[in-house]
């Protein structure tokens, strides 16, 4: 009996040996990525980032249990550059630097490597619900970018008369699903957010069982500005209010959805925008009930969507992902949506293109382990100009209208006082490095040929 007992004991301990082997052994799953990206959401309409009004619990909630970031900078302050900035790690004067709309015969540039190109080749489930805006031709579609579903809009929401008088009534707004326009949108807005809401929980719910890219790209608070029902005058923010409320709202739903599957800890959710609010908008918009409050707010910031003054590209950004992320952070390192393609990348095993520059910087280790952000500078493309660049505190800004400026963000964040004059040294630094980036961009500066 003595025997047969040691023989059972040694048998249960080399199957439990085997399975902590097995366990050590098992890879672990790349995380869940989902990227939500507004349409010129400023930096001051959340709460969190000191709205007075508007109320946003949810988006409050996210950046107290992750990173709240203070100069983060989209890749342009326009929508088209934007975007093509952050879905290749590029800036847009290297591939799309300026928009594009129903009379556009081209799109991104089909050399172009996206983010999804490279997480579905890593094994993730892609797909893009929202705003796409980088071609509305077949083979410019998500779906032949790397995306496996696409549910949304071409384009923007007020590519349609009368906010563009350039088109016809032949140019019509339609609601897409993969390469088919399914329903004409055009004016009737309202349910979009929470269209795309459900739509996006659904895709969660569909691949939890494998990694997956969400790419949640809100058609608003673009104008023209909607609200749902349920939501409309319930914001002492008025019209503007109850739509980021609303977005404020789909936020909690989506991490509920995380939640209630299992997949909060799995899961890195990136909010943040493409540029900042439409302050001067054109007298064509002004239609249809478009008013000119009906945008939000730069916080402390001078400019707006459009501009290279820091309310065109400085924008809110939060990173969530919890027992990966450190609670309550509020971190003020320069940090592009151009960095998020080589960590996106990075976090799924992927390979990025090697055959052209990529300028994003990988932030993992910001993400896990609290390293400073490997970016110290960013360049301020306006189409195919450079008109300023950012290194450490100190931005220079050279353009037709307003000269030679040099401003310490640090010590003047609402850029108020010219510093130029006292230090010519940092703008002969400045410039010389705007100029060697200009050259290997085939871009321009004004003032220098």
């Amino acid at each position: 009996m003595k025997k047969i007992a040691l023989l059972f004991l040694v048998t249960l301990v080399s199957l439990l040996s085997c399975n902590d082997t097995v366990k050590k052994d098992d890879p672990v799953q790349p995380p869940n990525i989902i990227l939500v990206y507004m349409d010129d959401m400023g930096y001051g309409d959340l709460e969190c980032y000191g709205n007075p009004i508007i109320k946003t619990p949810n988006l409050n909630k996210m950046a107290r249990e992750g990173i709240k970031f203070t100069s983060f900078y989209a890749p342009s302050s326009v929508c088209t550059p934007s975007r093509a900035g952050l879905l290749t790690g590029r800036y847009p004067v290297r591939n799309a630097p300026n928009n594009f709309g129903p009379e556009s015969t081209t799109g991104l540039p089909l050399s172009e490597v996206t983010i999804a190109d490279v997480l579905k080749e890593s094994g993730y489930a892609t797909g893009i619900i929202g705003k796409w805006h980088l071609g509305h031709l077949p083979k410019y579609l998500p779906t032949s970018r790397g995306f496996d579903y696409f549910y949304g809009l071409p384009y923007s929401n007020d590519m349609i008369l009368p906010w563009c008088p350039w088109l016809t009534e032949n140019d019509r707004l339609f609601l897409y699903e993969n390469d088919n326009p399914i329903k004409e949108i055009g004016k009737q807005q309202d349910r979009l957010m929470l269209d795309y809401s459900s739509k996006a929980i659904s895709f969660i719910k569909e691949h939890k069982d494998q990694p997956f890219f969400l790419y949640l790209a809100h058609a608003m608070p673009h104008l023209p500005v909607s609200a749902p029902k349920e939501f409309l005058n319930t914001s002492k923010g008025g019209l503007y209010g109850d739509v980021i409320e609303t977005i404020d709202w789909t936020i909690g739903e989506l991490l509920k959805t995380l939640k209630q599957e299992g997949l909060e800890e799995q899961t890195l959710v990136v909010f943040t925008s493409d540029n900042g609010p439409w302050h001067n908008l054109p007298e064509r918009m002004l239609a249809e009930g478009v008013e000119r409050w009906h945008t939000g707010s730069a916080g402390p910031f001078r400019g707006a969507k459009m501009t290279t003054y820091e309310g065109g590209s400085r924008v809110p950004a939060i990173m969530y992902w919890p027992n990966t992320i450190q609670e309550n952070q509020i971190n003020s390192d320069i940090i592009s949506g151009l960095d998020l393609y080589p960590t996106f990348a990075a976090l799924a095993g992927g390979k990025l293109p090697n055959h052209y520059p990529i300028d994003g910087k990988n932030l993992v280790g910001l993400l896990k382990e609290h390293h400073n952000s490997p970016r110290h500078s960013f360049m301020y493309c306006n189409g195919k100009t450079i008109e300023a660049i950012r290194e450490y505190e100190w931005k220079l800004r050279i353009t037709e209208n307003d000269g030679i400026q040099l401003f310490n963000l640090y010590e003047d964040p609402s850029e108020l006082y010219n510093r130029a004059t006292e230090f010519p040294e940092k703008v002969a630094q400045l410039k010389a490095k705007m100029n060697v980036f200009a050259s290997g961009t085939e871009s321009s500066i004004y003032g220098i040929p």
